[in-house]
């Protein structure tokens, strides 16, 4: 009950789409204050903070805000896990995300997954946010297989994005202790091929003690990276409802992994 977290995120872009530069490169902290008033709910208000930006445009130079939002989530009767939020997300995008997750209680190796999300297009100049009156629907459904012995984590999902075009995904991701490396490939209609890896690599230091109602102040729990390998900037376009909305924390409640972790002691 009342919990109160400021969070630095380290959020680092990269981007190889000019013939004379490598890279364009963002960099910035974003620190976020996270209060839970009680079980399974959370305010988000995130704060973007500039630190290095070497080829994208001016409007990130500002200082703005990031996420913003409220979030709750269940457990329902058979083992089901939903959460809904609403509120500002990445992506430039703001409206309604909802989660539904479900682990088969018979064999906890395998489950199904699903999320819909109703949104507009809304962006931050310095602290005037700018909203689109048209909004998409997007939606994800699929399953998923653990394999406990190596902690493989593989899912495959229907998928429609942003732009309305409908495809499959289907990712492979190894878990760690500290971190969460993979891979993944997409095919939509009416687009090429697109596929690459992502991590998220957990920032120390990795135990924090909480003292009464004193807020806590922490480096992110985890920072990660997608990288696009098709190089595709139009179509596959999707958003995060929630700073901490990755694989590794998504994978963190798993029980097999859980087991795992315990038994390296």
């Amino acid at each position: 009950m009342f919990k109160v977290d400021v969070v630095i995120y380290p959020e680092l872009s990269l981007k190889n789409l000019v013939i004379t530069q490598i890279y364009q490169v963002l960099f910035n902290l974003a620190p976020a204050i996270e209060v839970s008033f009680w079980k399974g709910m959370r305010l988000t208000a995130q704060l973007e903070v500039p630190i290095y930006n070497d080829g994208y445009p001016d409007m990130y130079n500002k200082i703005h805000p990031g996420f913003i939002g409220v979030s709750q989530t269940v457990r329902l009767p058979y083992n089901i896990w939903g959460t809904l939020t609403v509120g500002h997300f990445s992506s430039e995008r703001y409206g309604v995300d909802m989660k539904i997750s479900h682990r088969f209680i018979r064999d906890n190796r395998f489950g199904i997954e699903g999320r819909v999300g109703y949104t507009g297009a809304a962006y931050w100049d310095r602290f005037t946010c700018h909203f689109g009156t048209q909004k998409k629907m997007t939606w994800s459904v699929g399953g998923y297989f653990y394999w406990p012995q190596y902690n493989v984590e593989t899912t495959m999902k229907l998928e429609q994005y942003l732009l309305g075009e409908k495809g499959v995904r289907i990712d492979i991701i190894r878990h760690f202790r500290y971190a969460s490396i993979g891979f993944y490939a997409m095919k939509a209609q009416g687009a090429k091929s697109n596929g690459g890896f992502r991590f998220q690599i957990a920032l120390p230091p990795y135990k924090y003690r909480r003292r009464g109602y004193i807020p806590r102040f922490t480096p992110s729990r985890n920072m990660g990276l997608a990288y696009n390998a098709g190089n595709e900037q139009y179509y596959y376009k999707n958003y995060r409802s929630s700073p901490g909305d990755n694989i590794m924390q998504s994978n963190s409640f798993n029980p097999y992994f859980i087991k795992s972790e315990l038994l390296v002691y």
